[in-house]
């Protein structure tokens, strides 16, 4: 089974992506699941046909409060299979206010493995949406605990995406030594500064070591898919758009690189770097 985690920073598009993606991977024939790891548990509402399924975390926190275990809970309450075949899961997170977020996605992910929710699917590939920024050890926890393999960071050309992608970098630096984990690849999704961006995330993705795998540009099919809460494959399969997902989910499949990254450490190198690009474009 692929393990592969998508990470970046929050708003930048991840959960358009990995959407895309699995939708892109379902329609070649391979059983998916999307697992998303943020508390606002919207990562599968595209896949879902615009709805928010239930998280695994409410339903094992119901599980607890009528005293039974994890173990009494039914695969069927906590994946939800779309009418295309893709299977969908949210963790959730704890109640506002109360405990690590972080720490509550590596509780529903160790609840689907215990469940042996990939075996029961033949699962081909596993996709994990990870919320946002790296900024607590709870949300490095799909690549600690080995659940993801495979690591894609998503930006743009805003420095502070960049800053984010840099960021995760180190993370999976300090992680990807561990074991059989590494970085795959820089996705783009354009913000709309398409010179600049094609300029310097190529660029970017060489100074961390890795492979610049796609870029997905800013279009108003992919955002009216979003409102429709479809698959760009499915709600416009013969769009340009829907040509870049498969192009980008089979370079995904094709990908077989995972490096430990070389992050640049100094905020300051990282200005100038940027502001050469920039003065450029």
């Amino acid at each position: 089974m692929r393990q592969i985690a998508i990470y970046g920073k929050g708003g930048i598009g991840k959960s358009t992506i990995a959407s895309n993606v699995s939708a892109a991977l379902s329609e070649m024939g391979l059983s998916v699941m999307q697992v998303g790891c943020d508390p606002k548990r919207d990562s599968t509402r595209i896949l879902a046909g615009g709805s928010l399924i239930p998280a695994v975390l409410e339903t094992y926190r119901e599980q607890l409060r009528l005293g039974k275990d994890e173990y009494a809970m039914k695969l069927d309450t906590i994946v939800h299979k779309t009418p295309r075949g893709i299977y969908c899961v949210e963790a959730g997170g704890p109640e506002p206010g109360v405990g690590c977020a972080g720490r509550g996605v590596l509780t529903a992910l160790k609840i689907l493995k215990d469940l042996r929710a990939f075996e029961t699917f033949k699962i081909d590939v596993a996709i994990y949406d990870v919320l946002g920024d790296v900024v607590c050890g709870g949300f490095a926890m799909p690549i600690r605990e080995g659940f993801a393999r495979e690591i894609y960071l998503i930006c743009s050309g805003g420095f502070m995406s960049i800053y984010a992608a840099n960021n995760i970098a180190r993370a999976v630096q300090r992680l990807a030594s561990r074991g059989d984990t590494g970085l795959a690849g820089i996705i783009c999704n354009s913000n709309g500064d398409e010179a600049f961006e094609h300029a310097f995330i190529p660029e970017f993705a060489r100074r961390l070591g890795t492979n610049f795998v796609r870029f997905v540009p800013r279009s108003p099919v992919i955002q009216a898919c979003e409102l429709e809460g479809r698959g760009v494959v499915e709600h416009a399969p013969g769009s340009d758009e829907a040509r870049i997902f498969r192009d980008l989910a089979r370079s995904i499949m094709e990908n077989d690189s995972r490096v430990i990254p070389t992050p640049m450490n100094d905020l300051a190198e990282l200005e100038q770097v940027y502001r050469k690009y920039r003065s450029g474009c």
